[in-house]
């Protein structure tokens, strides 16, 4: 299908097949489409809402384009689709070293700051990680330190072609959708944050067709796209082909109620402080918040069955210096190159 077709369908209110919105995505992705026909078609699509299966089309097409990491084994993630303008820490971040500190192989899909002012790519290397790798040399990082970095803008070079649209309409599209969906190594067992509760039943189902391993969808009450301990998250999970939904209270984790504002995050530098001194064993808001965020990515990794117990092994795997242990094992072998 055209562009200029997919335009039509789109505006008249209609949703597209699965395969007609890929054929869309690889004229987008390979340059055919026009700035002016890509802002439209975007445009249409947020307006009218975008369907189950033009998401997953789009998504199907976005990582043919990528490259590729290539790791044996089950690959976990934590990623938000950010745009909660909550402006917290490096929450997922900080989730990822300790899933890597547990013993679970963690290929982190990040970029630089979108809607706060530090994103995963600048908090790493602000930490001294080496953020810009070629696939062999995350390859090493996963294998070697249990955790590799895949810096989407790099790993994404068809991208290219609708950065600057997305820039000029300067609203939330499908592609604020598709980035925590189209992990370059393919991880099948995802935690994934949502800021806008309307979006998470979507990405669930998407999640799905795109035949996920075991995954959750969260949505943290106040807008977080991140477990939140300031009141419910609401759960999406996604596993064996079934897609349920639960609400996870403050008193079902085991830590106390404590309000975002006690997680808010800063520039880099900040940031980086803030990493160093929790992975080093500090107390308090923010530890609370990756314990629970971490608990979500060993369930997803099947190293619990409910949070609680989550809690209890983050807690274990913070204290014992394993996490710490993965972030200076991934400065020393990214910074070695590849």
């Amino acid at each position: 299908m055209d562009i200029r077709e997919a335009i039509d369908v789109v505006v008249s209110g209609d949703s597209l097949a699965m395969d007609k919105a890929a054929a869309v995505m690889r004229q987008i992705m390979s340059g055919e489409a026009t700035h002016a026909q890509l802002g439209s078609f975007l445009t249409a699509l947020r307006l009218k809402g975008e369907s189950t299966e033009e998401i997953a089309g789009m998504a199907t097409v976005m990582r043919e384009f990528s490259l590729r990491v290539n790791v044996d084994g089950m690959l976990v993630d934590s990623v938000g689709t950010g745009g909660d303008g909550l402006n917290t820490f490096n929450i997922s971040t900080a989730a990822a070293f300790v899933a890597a500190g547990a013993g679970l192989k963690v290929a982190k899909h990040g970029n630089r700051a979108a809607s706060g002012t530090c994103g995963s790519a600048d908090v790493l290397e602000e930490l001294g990680v080496q953020v810009e790798l070629t696939p062999e040399g995350v390859e090493r990082c996963i294998r070697e330190s249990g955790i590799g970095f895949m810096f989407a803008q790099a790993f994404h070079p068809s991208m290219r072609h609708a950065g600057p649209v997305r820039r000029e309409i300067g609203i939330r599209t499908v592609f604020n959708i598709l980035g925590p969906l189209t992990n370059p190594a393919g991880a099948q067992s995802m935690l994934v944050g949502v800021a806008f509760p309307e979006l998470s039943e979507k990405m669930a189902s998407v999640l799905n067709l795109l035949d996920t391993h075991h995954s959750i969808i969260v949505h943290g009450e106040g807008g977080l796209d991140e477990m939140t301990l300031s009141g419910d998250t609401s759960v999406w999970e996604v596993t064996g082909g079934k897609v349920s939904n639960w609400t996870l209270s403050v008193a079902d984790t085991g830590l106390p109620v404590t309000p975002i504002e006690a997680v808010k995050g800063g520039d880099r530098e900040a940031n980086a402080k803030t990493m160093r001194e929790l992975l080093g064993g500090a107390g308090g808001p923010v530890r609370d918040y990756v314990l629970l965020n971490s608990a979500g990515v060993f369930l997803v990794g099947d190293l619990v069955t409910n949070i609680r117990d989550g809690v209890q092994l983050a807690a274990q795997t913070l204290d014992s210096g394993a996490a710490k242990d993965r972030l200076e094992s991934m400065i020393e072998v990214s910074q070695a190159g590849g």
